[in-house]
């Protein structure tokens, strides 16, 4: 078996976030947002981690089924907690100033957690075989890393659209990209916790839930992007 270094590893794990936060930072063609602040709300996703687990722990100690804590609690506290920082830390600041940006500064904070995420993930697969944590990295970069960003972007564009919008309608617009936010992500956990019980839920995650994400993302990217011009 050939062995890796766990700086390789850590490397490998951090690669996908960091490949898919540049990659929705380029779908901003138009006006294309700070690097320096792409990176500052990244590394606050990172953060918000822990926060988060703690949460998520607290709440884990009053509720037994890891059903549950899958599929409702975890979507509802880690949407929020990226919810939080784009809201706190970039909604408020002079460049966010068109739709696109929601989307672009909700991937960042959501990659920043998904890569902290995927590097607990990978090492803990590790720690098993070398292999297994490749086979975790390769899974994880292809569904659970992205996904994240997904979800999130869903908020990100109600979240920049409800900055050019009358006062009156952002609390709904925010609030109904929000709860699909936290819908899809339940989805997501779900299929991922049935599939080994039942064959078909693998197959409705792959063919339909994950392009589905990525057609409503690409739909939003185009939608912000209309209206910049």
């Amino acid at each position: 078996m050939v062995e890796i270094e766990p700086l390789a590893i850590l490397a490998l794990a951090l690669g996908p976030g960091i490949f898919w936060a540049w990659y929705f930072y380029r779908r901003d063609k138009f006006e294309p947002e700070p690097a320096s602040l792409i990176v500052k709300i990244f590394l606050l996703g990172v953060l918000v981690t822990f926060p988060v687990a703690f949460v998520e722990g607290f709440v884990g100690l009053f509720v037994a089924s890891s059903l549950i804590m899958g599929v409702i609690i975890a979507p509802i506290v880690e949407e929020y907690g990226k919810f939080w920082v784009v809201r706190r830390f970039a909604y408020r600041d002079t460049e966010f100033d068109e739709p696109m940006d929601g989307i672009v500064y909700a991937a960042s904070a959501a990659l920043g957690l998904a890569s902290l995420e995927n590097v607990i993930y990978v090492f803990a697969a590790y720690a098993t075989s070398p292999s297994l944590a490749i086979g975790t990295i390769v899974v994880r970069a292809i569904f659970s890393v992205p996904g994240h960003a997904l979800f999130s972007s869903v908020w990100g564009y109600a979240l920049g659209r409800a900055k050019f919008t009358a006062a009156a309608q952002r609390p709904g617009i925010v609030f109904r990209g929000l709860a699909l936010a936290m819908v899809l992500h339940g989805i997501f956990n779900l299929l991922l916790f049935t599939a080994d019980v039942v064959a078909y839920t693998m197959i409705a995650f792959i063919l339909v839930l994950i392009p589905g994400l990525w057609i409503l993302a690409d739909r939003n990217i185009r939608s912000a992007l209309r209206w910049q011009r």
